[in-house]
């Protein structure tokens, strides 16, 4: 049950980070999207202010507010010049008392480790590609091909791409070797399932709702090493991958599937300790499921697939950061203890 107070009454922060080691074009397109996304909020009803963050001092950033009358709108992926900092920033907002929307800081750096994300896949029974880690290039002890290679502690697909597909144990190593030294970390090596994938979002605290899943069309790749969501596919406008992989909303699944899906995606959202929402990845092939990726705090700029489903589902962009709104003001020591 979401608080029963009119959006007028509730004030946001939206916290958002603007690196200034970024490229002009960069700190544009993250300040676009920033503002875009509190002029929705704003014409909810919620008086909101964008706050970017330019250095790793978030208690000046933040240290003339007073956290008893704001939510933050937490929009922020690091602090400036600390890397994998994503869970500092909510680390931070904890200890001054703020009450912000998504994961906290327990969530986020649980989630930034794709070796301990799987640990706790297996130890609750959920579906997840088999795979091994590797601190070393030696690929001694694993034989299954096709294996997909990921750097352990990136996030977005960074470090991703075609060559990531192996197909023997000399490209394997070669691969393992490669990420080793480009990232600085372990590397993760998975089967690779070349069937279907899924994107599913979901939100909520107690009782959690899926959207509508949406799939990516592979279709125009013939190669099973291209049809994968890499960096490129992500980020950059004029790579093939980004032109040419195609959505379907609604995917189009059989009851079965969208129960399986449903069951397999609440339970990694729990597991996790995903607050409010987050995004799950999934692959299907030959009738068995398994989870990819879970994204709490995942990204909710217009053109990802969450805000297309939750518009599928009947809501606005606004509509949507509102509920983001209210979900945590329930954890608000004012607004959570207003008499319905």
């Amino acid at each position: 049950m979401l608080v029963h107070i009119s959006p007028s009454e509730i004030p946001v922060l939206l916290l958002f980070g603007l690196d200034p080691s970024w490229s002009r074009q960069e700190q544009d397109e993250v300040f676009k999207a920033s503002y875009q996304l509190a002029e929705a909020i704003s014409s909810v009803g919620h008086p909101t202010t964008p706050i970017s963050v330019e250095h790793s001092d978030l208690r000046a950033v933040l240290g003339s507010y007073d956290p008893l009358e704001y939510i933050v709108f937490n929009w922020c992926e690091g602090l400036p010049g600390i890397s994998h900092s994503e869970w500092i920033v909510t680390k931070y907002l904890e200890e001054m008392g703020f009450t912000f929307t998504g994961a906290g800081s327990g969530t986020l750096a649980l989630t930034q480790n794709k070796y301990r994300t799987k640990q706790v896949l297996d130890d609750f029974g959920i579906p997840t590609p088999g795979w091994k880690l590797f601190h070393l290039p030696s690929v001694r002890g694993w034989g299954r091909f096709p294996a997909i290679v990921k750097p352990v502690n990136e996030h977005c697909s960074e470090g991703i791409d075609s060559s990531s597909i192996v197909v023997t144990e000399r490209e394997l190593e070669k691969k393992v070797r490669s990420v080793i030294a480009r990232f600085g970390h372990p590397a993760l090596v998975e089967d690779f399932i070349d069937g279907r994938e899924l994107h599913v979002s979901l939100w909520g605290n107690g009782t959690i709702d899926v959207l509508p899943p949406v799939e990516m069309d592979f279709s125009f790749f013939k190669d099973f090493r291209d049809r994968i969501c890499s960096y490129e596919a992500k980020f950059i406008p004029d790579s093939v991958h980004y032109r040419n992989i195609g959505t379907l909303l609604p995917a189009p699944l059989t009851e079965d599937e969208l129960r399986n899906i449903r069951e397999s995606c609440l339970a990694a959202y729990q597991a996790l300790g995903c607050r409010d929402y987050a995004r799950i990845d999934l692959r299907m092939k030959d009738g068995a499921l398994y989870i990819l990726d879970v994204n709490p705090n995942s990204d909710i700029t217009m053109e990802t697939s969450t805000i297309a489903a939750a518009e599928y589902a009947g809501y606005s962009y606004g509509e949507f950061g509102s509920w983001l709104v209210r979900m945590s003001a329930e954890r608000h020591p004012v607004w959570g203890n207003q008499p319905l």
